[in-house]
């Protein structure tokens, strides 16, 4: 889609919220596959699940979509404008909210707060059924589909 808006997109892969290496190295080379098959370049930060429990320390018992998840997309859209500003890229966006179960409007607002010098690109992915394009394209990749956000609380 962001091609199609006339961008060249670069994919940053930065998810310290995963619950394991497996689950952080299964979603990585999924996110390698889709960024192979549209020709679009992958940079991916190694895995540390410890920034995400220290931002959540205290947030455990929080239900899904409250202050421990507002904390998490927090820091990975903290941690994009960084590297977007470092790759000297002056606009950033998400493909968190393609998800129906994010709130875009909330992320939106999260990375317009957090974009250090770069601009955040409010974009709704789900617009012209986005959400059942990206399902239709993992199926016939044949990649990975998780069924829970990644972290080890959201499995409760």
């Amino acid at each position: 889609m962001l091609k199609e808006m006339g961008y060249l997109p670069v994919v940053y892969f930065y998810n310290p919220n995963l619950d394991s290496k497996e689950e952080y190295y299964r979603r990585l080379e999924a996110q390698k596959t889709v960024c192979l098959y549209h020709g679009v370049e992958l940079i991916s930060e190694e895995y540390n699940h410890g920034e995400f429990l220290d931002i959540s320390k205290g947030l455990e018992d929080e239900p899904e979509k409250g202050r421990r998840c507002d904390k998490c997309i927090e820091l990975r859209l903290r941690k994009t404008a960084q590297k977007a500003k470092e790759l000297c890229i002056n606009q950033f966006t998400t493909s968190l909210v393609i998800s129906p179960h994010k709130n875009f409007e909330k992320i939106s607002k999260l990375g317009e707060s957090v974009s250090d010098g770069s601009v955040y690109l409010s974009v709704n992915f789900r617009k012209k059924d986005g959400f059942l394009k990206t399902n239709r394209l993992s199926r016939e990749l044949g990649i990975y589909r998780q069924n829970y956000c990644g972290c080890e609380f959201s499995k409760r």
